[in-house]
């Protein structure tokens, strides 16, 4: 599977058609389903054409065919443009995003609260987050059984209790007011699952109406000069 590890974890349900991925429901264990693939076409050139000065670019349809490409960076396109119109039928939003790096966000301690940190998304009704990435490092699945809230954790907890001074309910609130409830620690053993090359990712997320944990990941760390491909929604 493109030199990763195998999906072998009993979170990730692995499926056979688009189809199967955005209708699938998520029960039990499961909460992140996966769309194997082997991609075809060179993504490296429709980034070097695009590539900018930004930290992100969001690349829109209209770009995409106003670019002149050889056959197989042709190829790679369709691929874009496909992947997008089966997603916008299914319900979704996607975002084709080239990405140098994310902002930081270590504005408080103890903990940077960015998506390079172990996190779950939020949402107050129901939808999933949809990933793939077509060039680049792709992002990380932590089993939820290998992390633990960084709230939980007792020495974080405490420095966050000191930060905030104020009474529990307040603190609460405090904590999902500024995500801080969002984020995770991995466990000393723990073996994060990478989500790799050309595969389609759905994640649950933590909403009202959810019947599964919602799934831990997180974003590369990016090397200089280095620049993703990314799908998301």
């Amino acid at each position: 599977m493109n030199g990763e590890k195998d999906h072998s974890c009993r979170q990730i349900r692995k499926v056979e058609t688009f189809a199967e991925l955005t209708s699938d429901i998520f029960g039990g264990a499961i909460n992140a389903f996966c769309l194997h693939r082997q991609l075809t076409g060179d993504f490296g050139e429709i980034v070097g054409l695009l590539e900018d000065t930004n930290h992100i670019q969001e690349v829109d349809e209209a770009k995409l065919q106003a670019l002149v490409l050889t056959k197989r960076g042709d190829l790679a396109r369709q691929t874009l443009l496909e992947d997008l119109r089966i997603l916008k039928e299914a319900g979704a939003s996607p975002s084709l995003n080239l990405i140098k790096s994310y902002e930081r966000d270590d504005a408080y301690p103890p903990f940077p609260t960015d998506v390079y940190s172990w996190h779950v998304d939020r949402s107050p009704v129901p939808t999933y987050t949809y990933l793939c990435t077509y060039y680049g490092n792709p992002s990380d699945i932590l089993p939820n059984d290998q992390g633990i809230q960084k709230v939980l954790v007792p020495e974080i907890r405490k420095e966050l209790q000191t930060l905030h001074d104020g009474d529990e309910v307040a603190f609460e609130a405090f904590l999902e007011e500024y995500f801080f409830d969002l984020h995770y620690q991995a466990l000393p053993d723990a073996q994060p699952i990478n989500l790799g090359i050309g595969n389609v990712w759905r994640l649950a997320v933590d909403h009202p109406e959810s019947p599964v944990l919602p799934c831990i990941h997180r974003a590369p760390v990016e090397q200089s000069g280095e620049t993703r491909l990314l799908l998301i929604c």
